[in-house]
C-alpha cells in the first residue's frame, strides 16, 4: 500500500503525541506498516508540537511538502504554519479555538482573526473541516478530551486508512480507564461533526 501521510500539529499540552500513538497502534492492529516522527522541543512552554505518520510502506516518517493526505491541526495558526505539507487535495481538520503563542503574548503583534486564518486555508486546499474542538470537548465532559474530538474528525475523513472500530480499540488500550466514557463521547462528537 502506498503510504497515507498524516501530519498532526498544535501546541504543547493538547494531546498531540497521545493522538499519534493511538493512530500508530491502530495501524499496527490493522497489519499496516507505520513509521512516526515527533517534534516537541518547546512543548512544555506552550511551544509547537508536530508529529508525522506514514501508514503503509515507507522507510522514512518525514512527509515531503505537498504530500500530506490529512493535516490535523489542533490550533489554527499551526495549521497555517504547516500548510506547506498540504496539497489542494489534502483533508484539513482544524480546531478553531486559538491559543496565543507565548512568543507574542504581551507584544503589539495581534493574533489574526480565526476567520482570516480559515479563509487562507481554504484558498490553498479544497477540504477544510473547521470545528470548535475545545467547545465539543467541554460538552463531552472535559477539555482534555480535545485530542479525541480531533481524532474522531480525522477518522471520518474520506480515505482515512484505519476503520473506526480499530481506532476505538486503540483508544481503550492507550487512555486511562476512568477517562474512556468522556473520550468516547468526544471522539464520536468529532466523528459526527466531520461525517455529517
Amino acid at each position: 500500500m502506498s503510504p497515507y501521510n498524516i501530519y498532526i500539529c498544535g501546541v504543547g499540552g493538547q494531546g498531540i503525541i497521545k493522538t499519534s500513538i493511538v493512530i500508530g497502534e491502530a495501524a499496527m492492529k490493522s497489519d499496516l506498516g507505520v513509521v512516526m516522527s515527533e517534534i516537541h522541543g518547546m512543548s512544555q512552554r506552550g511551544g509547537v508540537v508536530s508529529t508525522e505518520l506514514k501508514i503503509g510502506e515507507s522507510r522514512s516518517p518525514i512527509i515531503e511538502d505537498g504530500s500530506a493526505d490529512i493535516l490535523i491541526a489542533f490550533e489554527p495558526i499551526e495549521a497555517l504554519r504547516a500548510i506547506s505539507k498540504a496539497s489542494n487535495d489534502t483533508f484539513v481538520i482544524v480546531n478553531t479555538s486559538s491559543i496565543m503563542p507565548f512568543n507574542i503574548q504581551g507584544s503589539e503583534v495581534p493574533y489574526p482573526k480565526v476567520s482570516e486564518v480559515l479563509d487562507e486555508l481554504k484558498s490553498k486546499v479544497k477540504h477544510v473541516y473547521a470545528m470548535d474542538a475545545e467547545k465539543i470537548a467541554k460538552e463531552a465532559g472535559h477539555i482534555l478530551s480535545l485530542n479525541m474530538v480531533m481524532l474522531g474528525g480525522a477518522t471520518a475523513a474520506n480515505g482515512f486508512p484505519i476503520n473506526k472500530k480499530t481506532i476505538i480499540e486503540s483508544m481503550v488500550a492507550n487512555l486511562p480507564e476512568r477517562s474512556i466514557p468522556i473520550n468516547m463521547k468526544a471522539f464520536e462528537d468529532g466523528y459526527d461533526y466531520v461525517h455529517k
